[in-house]
Order: C-alpha cells, then sequence, then structure tokens
C-alpha cells in the first residue's frame, strides 16, 4: 500500500468523522430542548382539615372477622392454587420462591425457618404475628399492605375469596388456631 491510498482512505475516515459531528451539531442546534430547572413534576396534594395532618381513615379493605365462621374451606383450597406456584401449605412443605405456609395463622411475620425474607418485611414484622386481620390486610394487597415487600401477588379483591383462603390456610395445622370472636 503506497501513501497515495493511505491519504485517500485517512481523508475517507475523517471526512466520515467530521460529517457525523457536523450533523450532530446541526441537529442538536435545530432540535435543542432546554433541561428544566427542576425535574419530575409537582403534584398538588389538598390538606386534611386536621390541621395539616391526614386523618387516619382506617384499612381500606373490609374484615373477615364475621366471615370466618361460615367460610368455606373448599373454596379457600381452589383459591390457594393461585398462591400454589410460589407457597406449599402441607405439613414439612418446603419454602419456593415464597415460604412454606404450614401453621402460618397466628406464627410470627417472617418466621419461616431457612426463608430468606426481604428486609421490608422483615422491618414490618417486628413483634408481630399473621393473625386473621394481618393476613386479610397482607392478602388484599401485599404491595401496599408492607410497602416494599417482594411478594409479586397482586392480591385478592374480593374479601369472600380472603376469608375462605384464609380459613383454609388455618386447617393447615396440627391444632388450628382458635377463631376469633366477632
Amino acid at each position: 500500500m503506497d501513501s497515495f491510498e493511505f491519504n485517500k482512505i485517512a481523508m475517507a475516515i475523517l471526512g466520515t468523522v467530521f460529517l457525523v459531528m457536523g450533523l450532530n451539531f446541526a441537529s442538536e442546534s435545530i432540535f435543542h430542548s432546554a433541561n428544566p430547572e427542576q425535574k419530575g413534576y409537582a403534584i398538588e396534594v389538598a390538606e386534611a382539615s386536621t390541621g395539616g395532618e391526614a386523618a387516619d381513615a382506617g384499612p381500606a379493605y373490609e374484615p373477615i372477622t364475621a366471615l370466618l365462621a361460615s367460610a368455606d374451606v373448599g373454596a379457600g383450597e381452589k383459591v390457594f392454587k393461585k398462591c400454589a406456584a410460589c407457597h406449599d401449605a402441607s405439613a414439612g412443605g418446603a419454602n419456593k420462591v415464597g415460604p412454606a405456609l404450614y401453621e402460618i395463622v397466628n406464627r410470627d411475620i417472617a418466621a419461616s425457618p431457612g426463608f430468606s425474607y426481604s428486609g421490608p418485611l422483615k422491618e414490618f414484622s417486628a413483634g408481630k404475628q399473621w393473625t386473621y386481620e394481618e393476613l386479610n390486610g397482607f392478602l388484599w394487597k401485599p404491595k401496599k399492605y408492607v410497602k416494599g415487600t417482594s411478594m409479586g401477588f397482586g392480591g385478592l379483591k374480593k374479601v369472600e375469596d380472603r376469608a375462605n383462603l384464609i380459613a383454609y390456610l388455618r386447617g393447615q395445622s396440627a391444632s388450628p388456631a382458635e377463631l376469633p370472636a366477632e
């Protein structure tokens, strides 16, 4: 390869670089968009009438205490099929993607042996047990009930489904927990 061929190749490469850079500068000047002073959008929220603090309206889900006595365990077993891909509720069942649920009612939260719980659930669990109402709230919308939980389930909207499922889980125990008084 002589110097003339080398010069032609070098000029072609340099010409291409200059052309791309020139098009970049030209398009930036034509389609320039300024960065905003503040990132994101401001969302205006009306303050509650109680001196600026929002009033606690309680849970947005229905309580299940009254439904548990008449809950259908068979229907709860059918609802559990949604859970069976990630959980095992049988005696001696192993942890899967989620913890084993045998004897879950009134068990300490985040206490299934050998299962690695998410940080938010460990933080939420401090001194708490899976009571009927804790299970009800968690099964309603897990990610809303325990913000940051790694459980990917969307929740059970129907209160009857939650009551039936909890009644089924209650039965998955050597000595089922007592039903709560209404």
